[in-house]
């Protein structure tokens, strides 16, 4: 990852800002995290450290429960002055807005890339923070690191890579232009390989035996394989005889969040970076 990176969430916030956030989205908590505002609260933080990993969410931030069912009581107690949500939440926001003040954004809508939605993110919740140089300044380093990134990319630019985790020995999750990992790639410069329609921002379960069709790609692994995917892959001869693993163009990344924002987007760009560095073929 670019050391550049690590100045995310370095700025003082103005006398103005809203000090008190709670983030029901994970989303919209790796916003907050990359201005330089770490929330109070925030959902389901355990699953969120494994799945995320970055950025680091400190222990003293509370943990409201699910995502799906946060714990009310529990945030009014903690006196947040704004909630973090997306339209994921709608249900709760009359309830929410009982409690404090609530900004919702989108990121992920069917068909439309979340990247630029992610970017638009930092500079719409830094304005209604009252912190707008910590909006210009995660914006200009997004950018940058970006603009890296791709240099960094282009020698392999010449196959189009094709974005999957897997869920068992016969079955995988591809991601497409409407992913973050699928709009990053856009924005890289490089091509996503899986050019079928999606649902949620990928399509699953799919048969693993439609990597055949991309036979020029390279095939990029995200987060872990289940044990007993991984003994399944070792044992299929039609895993062994895709173009993509006998060509040995495959190449995995550690975990990321699939529905983050501006810091998962470059997580994974800049995992993808460190994998394909000396990549022939």
């Amino acid at each position: 990852m670019l050391a550049a990176s690590s100045a995310w969430g370095a700025s003082a916030a103005s006398p103005h800002s809203v000090s008190r956030l709670a983030a029901i989205d994970w989303a919209m908590l790796e916003t907050a995290v990359a201005l330089g505002h770490m929330p109070v609260a925030a959902a389901e933080l355990i699953r969120f450290r494994a799945d995320a990993v970055t950025p680091a969410i400190p222990p003293e931030v509370t943990d409201l429960g699910l995502r799906g069912a946060p714990n009310f009581e529990l945030l009014q107690l903690v006196r947040p002055t704004l909630i973090l949500i997306s339209p994921y939440y709608t249900r709760y926001e009359v309830r929410l807005a009982q409690i404090a003040p609530v900004l919702s954004l989108p990121f992920y809508i069917p068909g439309e890339p979340p990247l630029p939605k992610a970017m638009a993110a930092l500079t719409e919740m830094a304005d209604r923070i009252g912190d707008p140089r910590a909006g210009d300044a995660a914006h200009r380093q997004a950018e940058a690191d970006l603009d890296c990134l791709a240099a960094r990319l282009a020698p392999h630019a010449d196959r189009p890579l094709a974005l999957i985790d897997i869920g068992d020995a016969r079955h995988l999750r591809a991601f497409g232009h409407d992913s973050l990992f699928g709009s990053t790639l856009n924005r890289l410069g490089l091509t996503n390989a899986w050019s079928g329609r999606t649902a949620f921002s990928f399509m699953a379960p799919v048969p693993i035996e439609r990597l055949a069709e991309m036979p020029e790609a390279r095939l990029i692994i995200i987060g872990s394989i289940p044990p007993e995917a991984r003994r399944g892959l070792g044992r299929s001869v039609l895993w062994q005889a895709l173009p993509q693993v006998a060509a040995g163009r495959v190449h995995h990344l550690l975990q990321v969040n699939a529905f983050g924002a501006m810091p998962s987007a470059l997580r994974f760009a800049g995992l993808l970076a460190d994998a394909l560095d000396g990549a022939q073929g």
